[in-house]
């Protein structure tokens, strides 16, 4: 079961390219980026790092105000190739020694998927908020979840995510962070 249950300490939160000219195009953008921001929330109230990458910026602008403005001063891992698991990132995966790895951004069918394939491949539990990755359509949305639940990702939503995290009710982290689903 431990395939299902995520630890805070050994958790990563990995934003996949949820970018200025990307979003616009995107179905569900609004609900990614909204449910993005609350599982940056929860990252940040508990400790937990996240790895931000960001596909061709040049071409394809910065990571969008609302998330870049909440992650302060953070560096983002540029990238050309589809995956984000890159030599950097892989770097700094191993570094951080932690194996799980929660996974939100854009897009599902191509570089959300391509990641997580590299993810299981390299040994990491990946964890793929279905409610926090989207794709220009619905088809293609429901194809890379397919696909990636077929490798043997966990497919969950962020209200799993932070309430697994949190594990019990009444704690001062609880009463802050239950407040974003609300």
């Amino acid at each position: 079961m431990d395939k299902f249950e995520l630890k805070k300490e050994q958790s990563v939160l990995m934003v996949i390219d949820i970018q200025e000219r990307l979003v616009p195009v995107m179905e569900r953008r609004d609900q990614v980026i909204r449910n993005a921001q609350i599982l940056i929330s929860a990252a940040q109230r508990l400790d937990i790092p996240v790895i931000v990458t960001e596909q061709y910026p040049k071409g394809l602008g910065r990571t969008v105000k609302e998330l870049s403005d909440m992650l302060g001063d953070f560096q983002a891992f540029e990238k050309l190739s589809f995956s984000a698991y890159i030599p950097e990132v892989a770097a700094q995966l191993a570094r951080l020694g932690r194996k799980k790895v929660i996974v939100c951004g854009m897009e599902t069918h191509v570089c959300v998927f391509q990641t997580v394939r590299e993810l299981l491949q390299a040994g990491y539990q990946a964890f793929v908020v279905k409610d926090a990755v989207c794709s220009r359509t619905q088809d293609n949305h429901q194809n890379g979840l397919d696909l990636m639940e077929g490798m043997g990702a966990v497919i969950t939503n962020t209200e799993t995510v932070l309430f697994d995290l949190l594990k019990t009710a009444g704690t001062p982290e609880f009463k802050e962070l239950s407040r974003l689903i609300k």
